[in-house]
């Protein structure tokens, strides 16, 4: 299967690209002062459930509708991994895992992502971007390395390593599905993530008080509507048009914008350590940017010469 954009298709790729990754780079933030007011798994499914009402709303108002038959079933389960397992295992993992490992660990999603393309048989194993994925991971781990000597028991590294394993199940299944609209798929994710993430809250004994105050409400209407609504629908439309393992990209950028927008917003203090890991990052995506460039190339070559 052929997943690069057509000519016309390429500037709204990367607008839709940066415009994911800028979105969840400030969502990092905005989860760390969340977990603060509301039970991790109780804020996810929170959001979640609002996000499908919002998502339901907008594909009645503009007549989308919600996919049926096979684009349904491609729907649910990009849900059921993404958002019913994906996002609890990520969330109570970051409850003990400090965020640097946890960024790390997640920054394998370009390499998690090409290696289960592969073996559904989607897309091959591009070596020159899985180098570049490997250049990125660097970097990840430069801009953390002071936090990576923390003493963690595996149980919390293992479940953020399974979130980006669910993550990528759930990206493929979507790819693997008709292409459909964004919203509808997300309308029927999230209506399939939010009783997950309920019935995992339950089992982890969580409380459930109802968002009252402005420390509660705020975070979660941001992460609905920027995150689950905006972001999640960006990232949908993106899998139908990318490369898996250029989707899973995102998420190593985002560790960078998380840093900047503390250094601006918390005055964090902005080490060495970082500005040479933000740089390896940039590069491993600058290289993954230059394969897929090398390779539209060719194929515009080998379609000219059959032309001829």
């Amino acid at each position: 299967m052929d997943s690069r954009p057509p000519t016309s298709d390429v500037t709204r790729v990367a607008v839709a690209f940066a415009s994911a990754t800028l979105i969840w780079g400030s969502t990092f933030l905005v989860i760390r002062i969340s977990n603060d007011a509301l039970p991790p798994l109780w804020a996810a499914t929170l959001r979640l459930a609002l996000a499908a009402l919002l998502l339901v709303t907008i594909a009645t108002v503009t007549r989308q509708g919600l996919p049926t038959g096979p684009a349904r079933r491609a729907a649910a389960a990009y849900g059921f991994f993404l958002f019913g397992l994906n996002m609890p295992l990520l969330y109570w993992g970051e409850t003990v895992v400090p965020s640097g490992l946890a960024a790390l660990v997640f920054a394998t999603g370009p390499i998690t992502n090409a290696l289960v393309a592969r073996a559904f048989g989607i897309e091959r194993l591009d070596r020159p971007k899985l180098g570049a994925a490997c250049v990125a991971l660097a970097g990840v781990a430069v801009l953390f390395a002071r936090e990576l000597s923390a003493r963690v028991t595996a149980l919390p590294v293992a479940a953020i390593f399974l979130a980006t394993v669910a993550a990528a199940f759930g990206t493929v299944l979507l790819k693997r599905g008709p292409r459909q609209s964004p919203i509808g798929t997300n309308a029927i994710a999230t209506m399939v993530g939010a009783p997950v993430c309920l019935a995992l809250s339950f089992l982890a004994h969580e409380a459930h008080p109802l968002p009252r105050h402005a420390a509660q409400i705020v975070p979660l209407v941001y992460l609905t509507i920027a995150g689950s609504v905006g972001a999640f629908v960006i990232v949908s439309w993106l899998v139908h048009r990318v490369d898996v393992i250029t989707v899973g990209f995102i998420g190593v950028v985002v560790p960078v914008i998380a840093i900047v927008l503390g250094v601006v917003i918390r005055h964090e203090p902005f080490a060495r350590e970082q500005l040479l890991g933000s740089l390896l990052v940039l590069a491993g995506v600058v290289l993954a940017l230059a394969s897929d460039r090398r390779r539209a190339a060719r194929a515009r070559s080998a379609a000219g010469s059959e032309d001829s």
